[in-house]
């Protein structure tokens, strides 16, 4: 079984202070159960201090977001060397806000994802279906298209360093949660749809974590189901004692 990973979203939360203050606190309680990877995503101002304060603790750090091209004429955009050198392992990639409030497609989202990976950088990458996908009974063909489309062109030798993130748009920010079993019914079908592009093997090895309203109260029943690999935790981890729970959930 791969080991789980926890990773806290802050989105657009916390200076670089704060930032700095909060790894501080959560040191003490590292490492985390060997069965955790703790990976942290503060916004691109607090990477630098968010590395230089979780080094040698075993905290990763990840960006929110990448631009695919290595440089250039993109104003606003960070490529994913940069983002190792400011000391990131992982980005997120495809992440519903993205998609939803910046329009992001499945095509933009495959660029991204394999320029992180041709960097050296580890992958969360995100699916997910609207609530009104979800009632029209659409929730598999959504999350096969997204699967297929972004991770177009991927090697199996580079899927190992991709987790994938099933948050169903509908529960991100709403506190509304899938339960376990809808949880783990959409886990399941997505680690069927990577046997078929990789192999049975190789999909065994790739992380399926849940994402959406994730909290200390309901993290332990959805990591109880079988092919759910750990949590892309959003409001929940801006709490530090909260946060301590869920990892040791």
């Amino acid at each position: 079984m791969p080991r789980a990973l926890i990773a806290a979203n802050w989105k657009m939360n916390k200076t670089a202070a704060e930032t700095a203050e909060f790894i501080r606190a959560l040191k003490p309680h590292l490492p985390a159960p060997a069965n955790r990877e703790v990976v942290l995503a503060p916004p691109f101002t607090s990477l630098p201090a968010a590395s230089a304060e979780a080094r040698g603790s075993g905290i990763g750090i990840a960006a929110q977001d990448v631009f695919w091209e290595k440089q250039g004429a993109f104003t606003g955009e960070i490529s994913a060397s940069m983002l190792r050198e400011a000391g990131c392992s992982y980005a997120i990639t495809g992440h519903s806000e993205r998609r939803r409030i910046f329009g992001e497609k499945d095509r933009q989202i495959n660029l991204k994802t394999r320029a992180c990976l041709e960097a050296g950088l580890n992958v969360i990458f995100c699916i997910g279906e609207t609530l009104d996908e979800r009632d029209a009974g659409k929730t598999f063909k959504v999350i096969k298209k997204q699967l297929n489309q972004g991770l177009k062109n991927i090697p199996r030798g580079d899927i190992s360093r991709v987790a994938v993130a099933y948050e169903p748009v509908w529960a991100i920010g709403t506190g509304r949660t899938a339960t376990p079993g809808q949880a783990a019914e959409a886990h399941a079908f997505i680690r069927s749809e990577l046997g078929k592009m990789y192999s049975g093997n190789t999909a065994a090895q790739v992380r399926i974590i849940y994402g959406g309203s994730v909290t200390p109260d309901n993290v332990k029943g959805l990591m109880s189901e079988p092919d759910i690999d750990g949590a892309l935790v959003g409001g929940a981890s801006l709490d530090l004692d909260s946060f301590v729970r869920i990892i040791r959930s």
